[in-house]
């Protein structure tokens, strides 16, 4: 049966300190990690973020980790690719979120999915996906190890342990994933990723979660806590529970355990659930579950549509680069628009625009439907 370890973290002052006692619960990280391992740390690093907008993992979190890596005798190395495609993006993100700093600080290696490499590799028992290309640093590594942010996420509600593997494949690839539109589908493409990664364990930085439009534009809230599990499904599905969420519901959660990882009643050791559990606010996106055929006899009263804020817009041109179905267009006079007739819905355009540019607007029918199901995916 897994475990899952909760230590109260009350501020990043404590991080190493919490990090050691849900180690300890769960027997010590050595279990794990033979001497002389590679071990590849992999944190939240989405877009070039500061670690006080809780959109990527803390670096207290990164020196922590890399620092229990070198005393168990293995080689601690931390990377992830930023969700833009512009040269650099990831190298600034690794910057500006502190992360570089923090690993090599703790005498880690640091490596740049967007520049390392990518290798086609079959994914067994398939549910969306035969092949993907996934991070040649992913691949060579002899442990896995994720290291996610606690956030809400507009697409997926919840994101943590599981999802935070999206980060090992190349942009396009990240762009046909979401072109499957539908929710429980993006959760199965997940779940085929996070089957050919295999990691050995998880460590959630959840001292300061994401609550709102994350996982880039919602609230920072102090929930206080630090999670650890050598399944991160497992820890996925206590940390959507205690952010008051249905578990079950949660698609990556829901396409892991269909393909057979996890289970869906983890042991929880430390702080008792009960003694932290709070309420994220959800994600106010747009993306409904509402039954085609009701949608399309709505006709004009149901419509969510994002949109472009041209005074917030600096016309950096990361929605239009990283639109699957390519929805936004470049206006003549400058700028961009999105075209509502392609618009699928992803929310690419508005996790990766760095101004918070894109606005989403909702009918009212589309407000009350929307919000009907946020009310019931929560409890």
């Amino acid at each position: 049966m897994n475990k899952v370890s909760i230590v109260s973290c009350p501020d990043y002052s404590g991080t190493k300190k919490a990090i050691a006692q849900a180690l300890a619960l769960l027997g010590g990280i050595e279990n794990i990690i033979d001497p002389g391992d590679r071990v590849l740390l992999k944190p939240n690093i989405l877009s070039a973020s500061p670690p006080e907008a809780a959109t990527t993992t803390h670096p207290s979190v990164v020196t922590a980790m890399c620092e229990f890596v070198l005393s168990a005798g293995g080689k601690p190395v931390v990377g992830d690719g930023a969700g833009i495609s512009r040269p650099g993006a990831t190298a600034k993100a690794l910057q500006a979120s502190g992360i570089e700093e923090a690993a090599r600080k703790a005498g880690a290696g640091v490596v740049n999915f967007e520049t390392a490499g990518f290798t086609l590799v079959d994914v067994p028992e398939p549910l969306q996906f035969r092949k993907l290309y996934i991070a040649n640093p992913v691949l060579e590594a002899d442990v896995v190890i994720s290291l996610p942010k606690l956030k809400t996420h507009e697409l997926t509600y919840y994101t943590g342990a599981v999802k935070n593997f999206f980060g090992a494949l190349p942009l396009k690839c990240r762009k046909e994933i979401h072109l499957l539109e539908k929710r429980e589908l993006f959760g199965e493409a997940v779940a085929d990723v996070y089957s050919v990664v295999k990691p050995g364990f998880a460590v959630m930085d959840g001292v300061w979660g994401m609550e709102g439009n994350g996982p880039s534009h919602g609230k920072p809230v102090n929930s206080g806590v630090i999670l650890a599990s050598p399944d991160c499904v497992s820890l996925d599905i206590v940390a959507a529970e205690l952010i008051g969420f249905d578990p079950l519901k949660i698609p990556t959660t829901a396409g892991a355990l269909k393909k057979g990882f996890g289970n869906q009643c983890p042991v929880v050791v430390g702080t008792p659930l009960k003694e932290i559990k709070t309420k994220f606010k959800p994600s106010s996106g747009g993306v409904s579950t509402a039954p085609a055929f009701l949608k399309r006899s709505l006709g004009k009263y149901y419509t969510i549509n994002p949109i472009i804020n041209q005074i917030k817009c600096t016309q950096c041109g990361a929605c239009y680069m990283n639109c699957s179905p390519e929805a936004v267009e470049r206006l003549k006079e400058g700028g961009f628009r999105i075209n509502p007739e392609k618009c699928i819905l992803c929310y690419c355009c508005r996790e990766l625009c760095p101004n918070n540019a894109v606005e989403i607007k909702k009918s009212l029918l589309a407000q009350f439907l929307t919000g009907a199901e946020d009310f019931i995916h929560r409890k």
